[in-house]
């Protein structure tokens, strides 16, 4: 597998120097791109490299449907599948009846961006077009029964937004997470131990050095400890786990000493290996033919904590849907017993899986793509009724959990308060993050409160409405704190920075430390409300971001919550790309005397990622900067090394490296004093961008 690594590396280097002979459209550079394309999946699975050049060849040629349809749908079978929509939509343009079912994709893509009203137009418009061409029967027709159910997944992920559950969902960090695959975390009673799956490279662990046929490294087992409340660098398990090929974990015993793995054989089967000293496991064995099927998947298992019943997900013959959670319990002999259905409460036509049983023996949580869900698999929970001999109605754990992807494989700790699993989040690092989920949203939820519900905006607050304070992304100034006081209703103000006049953005409000996004209702035109209710001063990030502008944020203080409602009232301007506009990436950080990116950068670093996608007629400067500790020779490599770190990230991600110029400046161009650290000198460790021609 490893020459397909190679094999990329002359495709991506033939077609930069196609491009640099490329100054304006040029059908035949798309045709070529494509044929780039089509020779990457004809060779491998490599889905990436292959959206590049359907990109590419977009971008050489906006009119050829082709490229924008492939570039549209292969983004919808990444993780990144909202970013579909500018391509399909074009295509759509070019050829409403290039595809039978384009409609029906346009729709997937605005609902994976939870834009659910634009994705019901769509969607019905797809189910008109199939009830007036039932006798259409090409291989790119999607069923009625598909798009019914997007229907009823969109209107789920509507009610679910409006009525936000208070979750604190915080990516654990650099030492567990990197910038490639990371999933399936599992964790001992006591919130010790983790293992988890990685697709890592081999410097950062993974014993294969090759890569598999989508141009990832190969699944390896990876496991963390806690000390002093933090997890330690992430260390691969070994060789007795792991081996030359694909390696996952599945679930962890309660008492840490058993550790539940795939394995590939019999189609898929369920193996043990347990835990013989600290750092040593014993060798692999497959679980007995009453678990696992012959010739049919095994797979997401959970042992209740007096470790004699095992819930485990299967496809095998007698089920109700496609995978099903079944249970096994020990005989006398302390042998696994004849499987079962847990039945049809739980069980759908569609898939359940990821099955976890919590520590009190009762509660179940597992994913569904069937339940009312918002799309893709979500997270549910039921409980076990003993005196009934029943499971509950599963409910859906909600949003922001939730999403219109796949949420699966969601475990509990002991306390009943924690949880674990990984995503596709905003703030992610890679491709896929593990995140700490914390249910209340803090480690005491009567100390700390969110409001769900949407505020009622008078007439007179809008037209009195006065610039307090604004973002302005040509500047760096030091973040303001606002007066503590009562209750507070946020209303935030976006205008065009030229103009001053109000404009439409996605405008955010998200705690820095626990990570919750407060729920925002429109007022009218770029006027947004929060209503936040906390027992003590909290920090907010504020951000808004719009098409052909430059995003902008900041962090403001919110007052503690007490006495009569309080109106807090904030500008933000919006710039657009102009030629020598600059912008401070206010939330990259980098460890100190370190080209090292710290866990809250990556937020920031994948806005700039958006902005630029957004904005592909947009070239930049990434400038580097230092505290003043240190010579200044050193520090001028290190601004260098940075600023190249962050275009090696934007490069990662599919921007074009001629887009890009890095250039160090030291600590030549400070912000702040170096006097401070917190407030000062990883202040001045700094990246900005300056907008060139």
């Amino acid at each position: 597998m490893y020459k397909f690594r190679f094999f990329f590396v002359l495709l991506l280097s033939t077609s930069f120097t196609f491009q640099l002979k490329a100054q304006e459209a040029n059908p035949d550079l798309a045709n070529d791109y494509l044929g780039m394309a089509e020779e990457i999946f004809n060779e491998t699975k490599a889905l990436n490299q292959a959206l590049d050049m359907y990109k590419l060849a977009a971008e050489a040629d906006p009119n050829n449907i082709e490229a924008n349809f492939k570039a549209g749908d292969t983004y919808l079978q990444t993780t990144e599948k909202a970013k579909a929509t500018q391509y399909l939509l074009r295509a759509f343009q070019l050829d409403s009846d290039y595809k039978f079912n384009m409609l029906y994709k346009i729709g997937q893509a605005y609902h994976y961006g939870y834009e659910f009203d634009n994705a019901l137009e769509y969607y019905k418009k797809y189910k008109q077009k199939l009830e007036n061409n039932t006798g259409y029967s090409g291989a790119d027709k999607t069923p009625m029964l598909e798009v019914e159910r997007r229907i009823e997944e969109c209107n789920t992920g509507k009610k679910l937004m409006n009525d936000p559950v208070n979750y604190s969902i915080t990516n654990v960090g650099t030492a567990i997470n990197s910038e490639l695959w990371d999933y399936a975390p599992v964790v001992n009673a006591d919130e010790t131990v983790m293992i988890f799956t990685s697709r890592r490279g081999p410097d950062q662990g993974n014993i294969n050095e090759n890569v598999f046929e989508d141009n990832f490294f190969y699944e390896d087992i990876f496991i963390s400890k806690k000390s002093g409340g933090e997890w330690q660098q992430a260390e691969n398990i070994g060789p007795v786990v792991n081996t030359k090929y694909h390696d996952s974990n599945l679930g962890f015993s309660p008492d840490g000493k058993t550790l539940y793995i795939y394995s590939d054989e019999g189609n898929g089967d369920i193996y043990f290996t347990n835990n013989l000293s600290e750092d040593t496991w014993s060798e692999p064995v497959g679980l007995s033919d009453n678990i696992n099927s012959s010739g049919y998947n095994e797979k997401s298992v959970s042992q209740s904590v007096d470790g004699n019943t095992l819930f485990f997900a299967s496809n095998r013959p007698g089920g109700n849907g496609g995978f099903d959670i079944y249970y096994s319990t020990k005989n006398k002999k302390g042998e696994w017993g004849p499987s079962k259905n847990l039945g049809k409460v739980i069980n759908t036509e569609g898939d359940e899986d990821g099955p976890f049983i919590q520590y009190d023996g009762k509660t179940l949580y597992f994913s569904s793509t069937a339940h009312n869900g918002m799309g893709g698999f979500d997270i549910f929970k039921s409980e076990y009724d003993s005196a009934s001999n029943e499971w509950s109605n599963p409910e859906n754990l909600g949003y922001p959990l939730n999403s219109p992807d796949d949420d699966i494989y969601f475990v509990m700790t002991k306390d009943g308060k924690t949880g674990y699993y990984a995503s596709v989040r905003e703030e992610g690092m890679g491709y896929n993050d593990i995140y700490r989920v914390k249910i209340g949203g803090s480690e005491d939820d009567s100390n700390k409160k969110l409001a769900n519900k949407k505020a009622n905006v008078d007439e007179e607050d809008i037209e009195t409405e006065k610039e307090v304070d604004s973002v302005e992304v040509a500047e760096s100034k030091e973040d303001d704190e606002i007066d503590s006081g009562a209750p507070v209703k946020l209303m935030v103000r976006v205008v065009d920075a030229k103009s001053n006049q109000t404009i439409d953005a996605k405008v955010k409000v998200k705690g820095q430390v626990d990570n919750i996004t407060v729920p925002a209702e429109s007022v009218e035109n770029g006027i947004y409300t929060f209503v936040i209710i906390r027992d003590e001063a909290t920090d907010f990030m504020l951000s808004a971001e719009k098409p052909s502008y430059i995003f902008a944020n900041k962090k403001i203080t919110i007052p503690a919550s007490k006495g009569d409602e309080q109106i807090i009232r904030q500008t933000i301007s919006l710039s657009k790309p102009e030629v020598g506009t600059s912008k401070t990436l206010r939330n990259i950080f980098f460890e100190f005397g370190k080209a090292t990116f710290t866990s809250d950068s990556y937020e920031e670093l994948n806005k700039m990622v958006s902005f630029l996608e957004a904005n592909s007629q947009v070239n930049v400067e990434i400038a580097g900067h230092t505290d003043n500790i240190g010579s200044d020779a050193v520090n001028k490599k290190l601004s260098q090394q940075r600023a190249n770190k962050v275009v090696e990230y934007l490069t990662g991600k599919g921007i074009d490296r001629r887009r890009l110029n890095a250039v160090g400046y030291g600590e030549e161009r400070p912000i702040v004093s170096n006097d401070d650290e917190v407030m000062g000198r990883e202040i001045n460790r700094r990246v900005e961008f300056i907008v060139k021609e």
